[in-house]
């Protein structure tokens, strides 16, 4: 397993503080059916099922995130539903929903680049596979 320096540490968990922050935020909307969430999953017509689905997996991903252990495989699995996010943003519901200025999107922004960076700093720690990663 590879041992990050002081400041690689330090920057990772910053951004696995805030990544996993912004996730763990954004499931009382989604598992108390808030009307912006529901019109998001009905709109892409998943609703409820997917507004559940997606929760259960950011709940997941962000538990994973706090783990030393895991957090590799917590920033990939964000890594894939915030690119999710990010695509059904540019081609289904826009920039703006429901005049949240953006909101949403910027979220989904900052913790896919955050987990990005997470998983290249961490990426040798990925159980199992972390030995086949070991890029420069």
């Amino acid at each position: 397993m590879h041992n990050l320096s002081k400041t690689q540490a330090v920057v990772s968990w910053a951004l696995q503080l805030a990544a996993a922050g912004i996730l763990l935020q954004t499931l009382f909307f989604k598992f108390t059916a808030a009307e912006e969430s529901v019109y998001i999953f009905t709109t892409l017509g998943v609703e409820p099922w997917g507004r559940i689905g997606s929760g259960i997996v950011e709940l997941i991903a962000s538990v994973l995130l706090l783990v030393p252990a895991t957090a590799s495989l917590g920033a990939l699995l964000a890594l894939g539903v915030m690119g999710v996010a990010i695509v059904t943003h540019l081609t289904v519901l826009g920039i703006d929903v429901k005049g949240d200025g953006g909101l949403l999107f910027g979220l989904a922004l900052v913790v896919f680049a955050s987990c990005a960076v997470v998983f290249t700093v961490r990426r040798t720690q990925l159980p199992v596979v972390g030995q086949y990663l070991r890029w420069a």
